[in-house]
């Protein structure tokens, strides 16, 4: 499995050094060179030093993600910010999803706004041993038996619900989310949204030749949406 999936961890103390010239650049060329699910959902990834909301983790820079609304752009986000995740944990820095931070109010958006990222040096120990992770064990979340499933497993989600379902079948996984209660909103459900899309990138991780879309004859399951399925089988 990636190192980086095996270690990675959520940062909530950083370091307010600015980051030097090379790595704000390396950070741009990441931006630049991100591979999207969705090739024709238009997003965008900026980044500013200031944000607001409910549960904001203090950092000395974010990463703020738009998008175009349209289906599948939730699922596009995760999976494009979960690159960056990953990047940034294995460049030294540390980052953390902030599911309810918006940037302020003077700063306009290229696209509408979706999710932040706090990012930075970390005050805190980056790492972690994958002994350390609290998630769910594989048969909760997932049948059938494919590697992959335990990167998905390890990815990080809105207050570690893991509101997903994996069904693996012959060198294919099938993706699901969790259907959840109405009277919780749209925000849950955009952030579940945005949950599955972060799996989905650590299954690609794990892909010798990734390949994601809808098929018409995938299984049901009941209490969850079919959101796709992932080809190309682990290396």
């Amino acid at each position: 499995m990636n190192e980086i999936i095996r270690k990675r961890k959520s940062i909530r103390q950083y370091d307010f050094t600015a980051l030097d010239d090379v790595a704000a650049d390396l950070v741009r060329e990441k931006i630049c060179a991100i591979r999207p699910l969705y090739p024709d959902i238009r997003y965008s990834i900026e980044i500013t030093n200031k944000t607001k909301g409910m549960f904001v983790v203090k950092a000395p820079n974010y990463l703020v993600f738009g998008s175009e609304e349209k289906e599948g752009a939730n699922e596009n986000i995760g999976f494009i910010g979960q690159q960056m995740d990953l990047f940034f944990s294995g460049s030294g820095l540390g980052s953390c999803w902030l599911g309810m931070a918006k940037p302020e109010e003077n700063e306009a958006t290229a696209l509408p706004h979706v999710i932040c990222m706090a990012f930075g040096k970390p005050a805190e120990p980056l790492h972690r041993d994958i002994s350390e992770f609290k998630r769910k064990p594989l048969t909760a979340i997932s049948e059938g038996d494919d590697e992959r499933l335990e990167a998905a497993r390890l990815a990080p989600s809105g207050m570690n619900k893991q509101n997903w379902f994996f069904v693996a079948d012959d060198g294919k996984i099938h993706c699901y989310r969790k259907k959840t209660y109405p009277f919780l909103g749209t925000m849950f459900n955009r952030l579940g949204c945005i949950d599955m899309g972060i799996a989905i990138c650590h299954i690609a991780e794990e892909s010798g030749d990734f390949r994601f879309a809808k098929e018409i004859d995938a299984p049901t399951r009941k209490g969850c949406i079919y959101i796709g399925t992932v080809g190309g089988a682990n290396e």
